[in-house]
């Protein structure tokens, strides 16, 4: 039987050939948000069904697509879509898109989201800068026979959002006079929403934002090395003392309304990227 490893490298294999060289770029769209970096020059599309080993998103608004392109010259790994522990994927399955891009030499890892806001001073459609996080999901794509190649054993995880890349798109926020906040995100294992005693639970514990994602694909970025950006998009905000339902469409629509802000900040930060990721 193949390891993660022997598949991730089976994988990347068969990019490599539609890929000029190593991409330093990978970025990840969330919920709603697979039309982000509309500007971006593709070069290369792949269908997720079309990639060996590669999982198949299952959830509505994720697009499915691998894209290799270039955005101001930077060469880019873009995925439309991930995959959730929610819809019954293993933590590795979730994580295995970061560990194709590991070998593919990925340095720098935007990850993004739709999250609901339990910050009371958030609105809907903020823009979230992702400073820390909180693992509420009890798993870990780590967990299980250490792949040595990939990581050290107990990767440390005092700081799994790059300072500098939290800093440069503040700077790129301020010069595009886009608001954005900054806070603590709570990954928890879906699908269902939160009760409002939970929601409080989150608040006391120090959440600013709740959602179903990104926790195993950074821990699988600390353990590669890769220096990460998390971005959540506050789609609705959690009032536990005023509850209101939150649906699908809801979330979906308020993406849609944020996309360009959304671009035009990561658009800006990438362009202002160094060269050769340090």
């Amino acid at each position: 039987m193949k390891t993660d490893r022997q598949h991730a490298i089976e994988t990347a294999g068969f990019l490599k050939p539609h890929i000029k060289g190593a991409p330093p770029i990978g970025f990840l769209t969330g919920t709603g948000l697979s039309g982000t970096l509309d500007d971006l020059e593709p070069r290369a599309s792949f269908n997720y069904s079309d990639l060996p080993n590669f999982p198949v998103s299952t959830v509505e608004s994720h697009r499915g697509k691998l894209i290799y392109g270039l955005l101001s010259g930077r060469p880019l790994l873009m995925m439309q879509g991930r995959f959730h522990l929610y819809e019954g994927y293993s933590p590795e399955e979730v994580a295995f898109p970061i560990r194709v891009m590991q070998e593919l030499g990925v340095k720098i890892l935007i990850l993004t989201n739709a999250a609901g806001g339990i910050n009371l001073n958030f609105s809907a459609g903020d823009i979230m800068i992702i400073r820390d996080h909180i693992n509420l999901t009890g798993k870990n794509p780590l967990a299980g026979p250490n792949e040595e190649a990939w990581g050290l054993r107990f990767p440390d995880m005092s700081r799994v959002y790059d300072p500098a890349l939290a800093d440069l798109a503040r700077t790129i926020a301020s010069r595009q006079q886009a608001p954005v906040q900054a806070g603590v995100y709570a990954g928890l294992l879906g699908p269902s929403l939160e009760t409002p005693a939970e929601t409080r639970f989150l608040k006391l514990i120090g959440a600013d934002a709740v959602g179903f994602s990104t926790v195993m694909e950074a821990v699988a970025g600390v353990h590669a090395g890769m220096k990460i950006l998390g971005i959540s998009l506050i789609t609705n905000i959690n009032d536990p003392d005023h509850p209101e339902k939150t649906t699908l469409e809801s979330v979906l629509k308020t993406a849609e309304n944020s996309l360009k802000p959304l671009s035009r900040l990561l658009s800006g930060m990438i362009s202002s990227l160094p060269e050769e990721p340090a």
